[in-house]
């Protein structure tokens, strides 16, 4: 195209100088062949720009349609077969990004993320996309179309992981997976698109012959209502796949992720190899449209992997749907963490542009690029803080000594740095006029995207609001409700709320009255029983507890006269301000309310005080932590409340509700380490 414009300014000026020159013939003859040779010129110009744009628009057919016809979660919509859309061309290839010192991550992510991710886009736009650095040859064969999910991500020939042929079977060594490079470890990893019951045997296959011992899944099996990967696994028993056994050993669901242990065996023809333990960790929170809501998830996910990994093993499968996007950001989070201890630096832009040569399209959007900076950064400013429980009242020690080294963290910078900004742009519909006499405390709104939604009511508007949040717990999204006492006019819509979630379980960790002033409205009857709208509340039974009264409740829908039970579970010797004297009463009404939950279906528990933060965020972070104490003997304070200040503003109120959380453990380890083996 600028030989174009060359040969047009070429063109313009020569005829511009004939103009002048017409009256002289002796210059008339001298311009003829000049102007001759550049009409050929721009002739032999346009000839081959023609040829290229054909050549090059035939060639995007072949890999992509129309991006414009895509449907929200990157697939192209009217198409016979589900084809991911591919990266646009660098639109400056020759930029670099060059590797950022740690002292800089901070700064650099700050004006990065500026503008909308402005700069996190070109960045990404930025990267090569090594199209043209490799052949497709075995993956594009008539034989081995059937065994791709995407016709359009194949692995490249010349790091494609290769199978051992089986006899009489033509192309029985393909598997749409590439090898990829660690930090410093060649082919640390295999990149794999999702199994489909095609490939199920070759997959089993792979992960034998590749000598693999852990398998990270980073799909589920569908999403939004779309097949993204074949379930290759048994539920329970055994199952053959191919020449290979698997039997599923054990299995755990933890929030965001779960993990499955298999016994995998060779059956041969000359009899069954020695058996091998492979373990699946399957992260379970990634949206197909998006990025994790946080990455602390996904950092804890990776140090399992890492943990249960043995040093013997061969590479680390990993898989989403396609094997590219969540696959490579997973892989780069990984390198990069290596590269942090290694360098003090990460190079994200140089470490994708590296993966790419192995296959294409890793990382696949600019989202996930900007979620590998947010990984390191989280990495970065807090390192890794679980603990093992042996090793707790070292840290204790540590975080009360006032004399402490200034490279340790006293208590109160320990929580100071649990701190997260406050999004009230996603509080919009709390703070709607219309909702905000619905608010005890004006600071303490749910957050629009795990705000609890009531159903409408016919012919009135806004009446699906309430001041509650969904939180997550240790093994289940959405476990805990954490909500505001209610007030005399949303004693209704509470009532609601615990008849269209199907609560059983309520905890009250306030009085009616503190300090004179009202707290909660009494929501329930001191007998018999009470009207609210559509719902009546009976009181069947009343049991003093040594540090909490346990009370039984029918509460009845009346249009349509059902009824369930409810237990209310409301713990005294909270003050408004401070904490509880001792830390056994808690440890107490939290394993009532989790035995009640195991009788009733685990359906939210709707917990509360006030304003629905303080002391709520603090009996959920502690229910938490003493969940993954008895299961794991590990804890994570600090993320713990971290996390719950990002679904709800507030959540664990003071460094002494804080410090509090780190007691009740201590106690929960005395008092039990006899029984269990935390030391």
């Amino acid at each position: 195209m600028v030989l174009f414009l060359i040969g047009i300014s070429i063109a313009v000026n020569n005829s511009s100088h004939e103009n002048q020159t017409a009256g002289n013939p002796t210059h008339q003859g001298a311009h003829v062949l000049p102007s001759t040779l550049v009409i050929s010129l721009l002739l032999i110009i346009i000839v081959l720009l023609t040829i290229y744009c054909l050549r090059f628009k035939n060639h995007g057919k072949a890999l992509v349609t129309s991006v414009d016809k895509k449907i929200p979660n990157g697939f192209l919509e009217e198409q016979g077969e589900q084809t991911v859309v591919l990266l646009p061309r660098s639109p400056s290839p020759s930029k670099r990004y060059f590797p950022i010192p740690l002292d800089s991550l901070e700064e650099e992510y700050r004006i990065r993320s500026a503008d909308d991710g402005k700069l996190f886009r070109e960045e990404f736009n930025s990267l090569p996309c090594y199209y043209h650095h490799g052949s497709f040859e075995e993956a594009s064969r008539e034989h081995n179309r059937e065994k791709n999910r995407y016709p359009n991500i194949l692995p490249y020939d010349h790091s494609r992981v290769l199978l051992s042929h089986l006899d009489g079977h033509l192309c029985s060594d393909y598997i749409n997976a590439s090898y990829i490079d660690g930090f410093k470890e060649k082919n640390k990893f295999i990149a794999a698109q999702g199994p489909k019951l095609e490939t199920v045997a070759d997959f089993w296959r792979m992960i034998w012959e590749q000598k693999t011992a852990t398998i990270v899944m980073l799909t589920n099996l569908k999403e939004r209502k779309e097949d993204k990967c074949y379930q290759y696994w048994p539920e329970k028993g055994c199952w053959m796949y191919g020449n290979i056994r698997v039997a599923m050993e054990d299995f755990t669901v933890l929030v965001d992720y779960t993990i499955r242990k298999f016994c995998v065996q060779y059956q041969g023809s000359d009899g069954p190899r020695a058996p091998r333990l492979v373990t699946q960790l399957h992260f379970t929170s990634w949206p197909d449209f998006g990025v994790p809501f946080s990455p602390i998830g996904m950092l804890k996910f990776l140090k399992k992997v890492k943990a249960v990994n043995p040093s013997y093993a061969g590479p680390i499968v990993v898989h989403c749907s396609a094997g590219v996007g969540r696959t490579g950001t997973f892989i780069v989070i990984d390198s990069m963490i290596d590269m942090m201890h290694m360098e003090q630096r990460v190079d994200v832009f140089g470490s994708v542009s590296r993966i790419r040569e192995q296959r294409c399209q890793l990382t696949q959007t600019d989202m996930q690029y900007s979620f590998i900076y947010q990984a390191l950064l989280e990495y970065y400013l807090y390192g890794d803080t679980e603990l093992d429980v042996c090793s707790l009242e070292g840290h204790l020690q540590r975080l009360h000594n006032t004399r402490a080294p200034h490279d340790r963290l006293g208590l109160e910078e320990e929580f100071r740095l649990t701190n997260v900004r406050i999004m009230k742009e996603n509080m919009r519909t709390g703070n709607l006029p219309a909702n905000m006499k619905k608010n005890r405390v004006l600071q303490i709104i749910p957050y629009d995207f795990n705000r609890v939604i009531l159903s409408v009511r016919r012919g009135q508007e806004f009446t699906d609001y309430i001041n509650a949040s969904f939180i997550d717990g240790y093994r289940q999204k959405d476990y805990f409700i954490a909500t505001q006492g209610p007030l005399s006019h949303t004693v209704e819509d509470f009532w609601r709320m615990v008849w269209e979630w199907r609560c059983h379980s309520i905890v009250m960790l306030t009085e009616l009255k503190e300090r004179e002033q009202e707290k909660c409205f009494q929501y329930w009857p001191s007998e018999g029983s009470v009207t609210f709208g559509d719902y009546t509340v009976e009181l069947t039974g009343d049991t003093q507890c040594e540090t909490f009264t346990l009370k039984d409740m029918v509460l009845t829908y009346r249009p349509e006269k059902q009824s369930q039970h409810v237990r209310h579970f409301h713990f005294h010797g909270w003050p408004e301000i401070g904490i509880p004297a001792e830390g056994r009463g808690m440890i107490d009404i939290i394993a009532a309310v989790q035995r009640q939950q195991q009788q009733s279906g685990n359906r939210p528990i709707i917990v509360h005080c006030s304003a629905g933060a303080g002391r709520t965020g603090t009996f959920i972070a502690l229910s938490n932590i003493l969940e993954r104490v008895k299961a794991e003997g590990l804890l994570d304070v600090f993320q713990t409340v971290k996390s719950l200040r990002m679904q709800r503003p507030h959540m664990v109120q003071t460094v002494e509700q804080y410090d509090f959380c780190y007691r009740v453990v201590q106690d929960f380890v005395d008092i039990f380490s006899d029984y269990a083996n935390f030391k």
